[in-house]
């Protein structure tokens, strides 16, 4: 076994368990500030997400269209002698349009909060 196969053998399974126990952590550290704050954790634990429906779709429809992109780009435009040869840009090109559809969720949840904001003191 050389160093490096032994080197991931030992750092893949300890980066798994080292993120799972930051989450529990984190997690716990939160309800301990919320109980501080005067709150019950339990009561926003199963809070409503207005928009996930949304954001989800926003998503979904970016990264398709980052990947339809890609594959008109890389079927007609750039010049390959062998296929297959491009590809980072599908890669690049479903982070863009997944960027840009969460971008449009933010935009669209943004505008409706900022209409529905009541200023009562």
């Amino acid at each position: 076994m050389q160093a490096t196969e032994m080197l991931v053998a030992i750092l893949i399974p300890l980066s798994f368990f080292l993120l799972v126990f930051g989450i529990i952590y984190m997690q716990k550290r939160e309800n301990l500030a919320m109980i501080e704050k005067g709150l019950n954790p339990k009561e926003f634990a199963n809070r409503p997400a207005p928009y996930k429906n949304l954001k989800w779709g926003f998503l979904l429809i970016g990264a398709g269209g980052g990947l339809f992109l890609a594959y008109i780009l890389d079927a007609y435009m750039l010049p390959s002698i062998h296929r297959n040869e491009n590809e980072a840009i599908y890669f690049a090109l479903i982070a863009i349009g997944g960027g840009l559809g969460l971008y449009g969720s933010y935009k669209v949840e943004k505008k409706w909060w900022d209409e529905n904001k009541t200023d009562k003191p």
